[in-house]
């Protein structure tokens, strides 16, 4: 798993980061709210881990704010802060599970595979749709309007992520890694070559534009309003 860990205390964090890595998962560390939401919206994460105390922005805004922008990366909260009211008010911001301090780790490593056990059930959607383009999961097609494109395997695989990911910037090396496997930058411009193949696919002959370069960004995917 790859988690991300929003923690202004840096002894906490270390500690973390640390069992989390030695547990066999990949962890990065945000010492604030900004940084942390910066990171979290990229959507490139299985669990998000998240401090309620933060400073620049707290942890409770950081979800909303990542929930408001679509991004379902499953969230843990950890606060000291354990009343009733406190954990609802957790819970109905948008976090997935909330867990009090101090907490033994084997309990915060338990809850994070249930999050990300749980995060893999609702990846079984077989259809997604970004305006009137449409790809198919389990019969492998994609159309637009009706009309059937065709797809090399690779581009199949990079409009299923950009698909998955549509409304939100998906930076290059988000598709490195989860479209190729790379997970280094080969120096190529692998990316922008099919990026360039598949734009033509699915805009040739179509009024709309689907596919956005985001400037010093990325790209995105997302049906004109």
């Amino acid at each position: 798993m790859k988690i991300l860990v929003i923690e202004d205390d840096r002894e906490a964090a270390r500690y973390l980061e640390k069992a989390l890595a030695e547990s066999g998962h990949t962890a990065d560390v945000a010492g604030d709210g900004e940084t942390g939401y910066t990171l979290a919206e990229t959507g490139s994460y299985d669990v998000l881990v998240v401090d309620r105390m933060l400073p620049r922005r707290d942890g409770m805004a950081v979800i909303a704010a990542l929930r408001a922008r679509g991004v379902e990366t499953p969230v843990l909260v950890l606060s000291a802060l354990g009343q009733v009211d406190d954990r609802v008010a957790g819970l109905r911001v948008g976090a997935d599970d909330y867990l009090t301090k101090p907490y033994a780790f084997s309990e915060l490593l338990a809850r994070i595979e249930v999050l990300y056990r749980r995060k893999g059930l609702q990846q079984t959607q077989t259809v997604y749709r970004v305006g009137d383009l449409e790809l198919d999961r389990m019969s492998h097609t994609a159309r637009r309007a009706g009309r059937d494109i065709t797809l090399q395997p690779r581009e199949f695989r990079l409009l299923e992520y950009l698909m998955r990911h549509a409304g939100q910037v998906v930076t290059r090396t988000m598709l490195l890694e989860h479209v190729w496997d790379y997970h280094f930058d080969p120096q190529t411009n692998v990316v922008d070559v099919h990026i360039s193949r598949l734009r033509a696919k699915i805009e040739k002959d179509f009024a709309t534009p689907l596919l956005h370069t985001v400037r010093g960004a990325g790209y995105m995917l997302k049906a004109d309003e």
